[in-house]
């Protein structure tokens, strides 16, 4: 069974940092894609950044990229996502999601979500003003 757990969240001041982690477990971590996600009150859960399995590449929604890293860690089937310079708009729930095994492709994008079969319970990141 597929299971991903996020944490790392909290709260911060603006211009703070955080580094939330996805530990994986019930799949070939190495062979799969992992996206993070984002959703605030009232608004519709929304991409952030993806890596793919294999060569690594990663993507960036345009208001994250030059602040937010997301990498990997086979190893310890784990994915960060290393978010810096925050803002108070970065506060929402974060999810971590994985499309069905064996797919390495990176989804991105508004209608990224459909693409993405496995998904975290979310940790919640708040930035104060």
């Amino acid at each position: 069974e597929v299971h991903l757990v996020e944490s790392g969240g909290g709260t911060v001041q603006t211009g703070g940092s955080l580094r939330l982690s996805c530990a994986a477990s019930g799949f070939s971590f190495g062979d799969n894609a992992i996206g993070w996600f984002r959703q605030a009150p009232g608004k519709e859960r929304e991409w952030v950044s993806c890596i793919r399995s294999g060569d690594g590449i990663t993507e960036y929604e345009e208001s994250v990229k030059g602040r937010f890293t997301i990498s990997r860690d086979n190893a310890k089937s784990t994915v960060y996502l290393q978010m810096n310079s925050l803002q108070p708009e970065d506060t929402a729930v974060y999810y971590c999601a994985t499309p069905k095994p064996y797919n390495g492709g990176c989804y991105s994008g508004p209608k990224a979500r459909l693409y993405y079969d496995y998904w975290g319970r979310g940790t919640q990141v708040t930035v104060s003003s």
